[in-house]
């Protein structure tokens, strides 16, 4: 498919909250293949619609297991606490210690409008809270603390 250019902050579409999907269609499948291509073209975790200029409540997640897309998604469940450094391809060469849930229940649609869940643990519940956060209009370095720059 295609590979989209990372939209990177201080780009209004970054802080502005994403629109729900109304209809599962051809495009927002097409909009599903070209965030799976960029996100492992960029070598990331995660990727939300809003960071390659789609104004839409989609997400791809892969912490190395498998790829999970979601339409629409939602935390319903959060649970315990995790500390730990996150970046982003939207604010390159940053990285900062961010506090999270470590369980999570996500529910969204998959491509085809079924709904899922998925309970995560550790380094894919931190995906899906930061993910989640960008279709919110937040970034990590709204919640991080130690804040710094990293060469690349």
């Amino acid at each position: 498919m295609g590979v989209y250019q990372i939209v990177e902050e201080p780009a209004e579409i970054l802080r502005t909250p994403a629109l729900p999907v109304k209809n599962i269609n051809a495009g927002v499948i097409r909009v599903l293949d070209n965030m799976r291509d960029t996100l492992y073209a960029f070598d990331g975790v995660g990727l939300a619609a809003p960071q390659i200029g789609v104004p839409k409540r989609i997400i791809v997640v892969d912490a190395g297991d498998q790829l999970i897309e979601l339409i629409n998604p939602e935390i319903i469940l959060a649970e315990g606490e995790q500390i730990g450094r996150e970046g982003c391809l939207s604010i390159p060469n940053v990285v900062g210690t961010v506090k999270r849930a470590n369980r999570v229940v996500v529910r969204g649609l998959n491509r085809e409008g079924q709904e899922v869940e998925y309970e995560a643990t550790e380094l894919l519940a931190r995906a899906f809270q930061h993910e989640i956060d960008h279709l919110d209009g937040v970034l990590f370095i709204d919640k991080a603390t130690d804040i710094r720059r990293v060469k690349s």
